[in-house]
């Protein structure tokens, strides 16, 4: 008997990332892209990362387009659809990554328009690019939904009221999604990062100390560490794992049974 080696291969694959322009999203983009997949890079500002980006998967062989879009908008969400539909072909993979960001503060302290924006591009934004993509995953009896969560969910720590409540919510909404659509070959699935380097902060001399000293394996994660574990859980690897919480953290937290 021989034993193959295990390959993520998303050859004939198209995936839509939002927020790619992001420190995690352009490497995630990368990332697909050179496991086979072609890629719907989404942007909502930053359109010459989001160009750079397509040259980069067209340079391996891949297809992508770059689609501005404002993802807590329901028009705009039916457009980059349309737009990945028109210019790629049938959508097999969804990652939503895309976040507003803001100023964290008290709880007692913290505008409310931050509740809402966060509400907006964590849970709502989830919601949108379901009724969006999820659809025609039906209709073809497979699809991967793949939200990105945040470490911060599981810690509840002062200051993150507004992302964790968000991210919570986040959380309910894509474990009901997974139980309503597994019947259907597909499979709904989170990755939790930590406090993650990119090319975003790689080198910008932060003193991350007191974080790495609480992390088990004593050390932040990557950019390429979150992409990784996106990659496989859009692919048939991962075809019996649904409704996961995965924190890529190094430990930082550990969810328990």
């Amino acid at each position: 008997m021989t034993t193959e080696t295990l390959k993520i291969d998303l050859t004939g694959k198209t995936a839509v990332v939002t927020g790619a322009t992001g420190g995690l999203g352009r490497t995630m983009v990368r990332t697909l892209a050179s496991c086979g997949a072609d890629v719907a890079v989404h942007y909502h500002r930053n359109d010459e990362m989001a160009h750079s980006l397509v040259e980069s998967a067209r340079s391996i062989g891949r297809r992508a387009v770059a689609i501005q879009a404002d993802i807590t908008r329901e028009a705009d969400v039916n457009a980059l659809r349309e737009t990945a539909v028109r210019e790629l072909g049938p959508v097999h993979i969804i990652v939503n990554n895309a976040v507003i960001q803001y100023a964290w503060k008290p709880l007692l302290e913290q505008p409310l328009e931050d509740y809402e924006s966060q509400y907006r591009s964590c849970v709502l934004h989830n919601v949108l690019m379901a009724k969006a993509f999820v659809p025609d995953m039906v209709e073809r009896g497979w699809g991967r939904v793949i939200g990105i969560n945040t470490e911060c969910a599981m810690q509840a720590f002062p200051t993150q009221s507004a992302y964790t409540s968000a991210k919570r919510g986040m959380d309910g909404i894509l474990l009901v999604l997974a139980k309503e659509v597994g019947s259907h070959g597909i499979t709904v699935n989170q990755v939790a990062p930590g406090w993650t380097l990119s090319e975003l902060n790689r080198d910008s001399g932060e003193d991350d100390t007191a974080y790495k000293a609480t992390v088990p394996l004593r050390r932040r994660g990557t950019d390429q560490d979150i992409a990784n574990v996106v990659a496989f859980l859009a692919s048939e690897l991962a075809g019996f794992i649904t409704g996961a919480y995965i924190p890529v953290c190094g430990g930082n937290v550990m969810p328990g049974i």
